[in-house]
């Protein structure tokens, strides 16, 4: 897979509370356990439901010609759920639980990036359209590191800039993460684009 075509699906994997996530962690009383064990909850989950995706949903991907509407009708949803998001945009709320994140433990942050990057309904989609595409294109499994790795990459880069630029990391990281809490619905709404064009292409 080229990297003009993973670089929208990992963007799409990460854009939402999966980055804002990396940026609490980092910002934790234990930022380099918690970061590492986060990205290597992500890890896991994302190879396997890649992994599942691609020894069983090779037919089913084979078959997408003979269903032409079915593109058409997941456009209509991802609609649907952006104007959903848009008139509840006042309304919304961080989960409670991301109110935890500074003082969460090691086990937690692995747990939190498994079930995040494995089981948040955008990555499964995405995840397993990487794994079907695969499949049906007859290529290895293995092509499918790149977007497993450019995945993780975003999501450790909040960890790496406290890692690399220490107290000015450790300065800027709260600023981000309070803009990206205030406006989820925003991040929210640029997800679903990328899903509609994703679909559409």
């Amino acid at each position: 897979m080229s990297f003009a075509t993973i670089l929208p699906l990992a963007i799409v994997m990460v854009a939402g509370p999966q980055l804002l996530s990396a940026v609490f962690l980092a910002t934790s009383e234990r930022w380099r356990r918690n970061s590492f064990a986060y990205v290597l909850g992500a890890a896991l989950s994302i190879s396997a439901i890649v992994a599942i995706a691609y020894y069983l949903g090779g037919t089913g991907a084979r078959e997408t010609n003979s269903r032409p509407l079915l593109p058409y009708v997941v456009v209509a949803l991802l609609l649907a759920a952006m104007v959903h998001t848009y008139l509840t945009r006042e309304e919304s709320e961080p989960p409670k639980w991301m109110g935890t994140l500074t003082s969460a433990s090691p086990w937690f942050s692995f747990r939190l990036g498994f079930l995040l990057l494995g089981f948040f309904p955008t990555d499964i989609l995405t995840a397993v359209a990487v794994g079907t595409t695969l499949a049906s294109e007859d290529l290895p499994l293995l092509d499918a590191w790149g977007f497993v790795a450019l995945t993780l990459l975003f999501i450790a880069l909040p960890g790496l800039a406290v890692l690399a630029l220490g107290e000015r990391a450790e300065r800027a990281l709260p600023t981000i993460r309070d803009w990206m809490n205030d406006n989820a619905w925003v991040i929210n709404e640029v997800v679903l684009a990328f899903f509609v064009v994703l679909t559409l292409t």
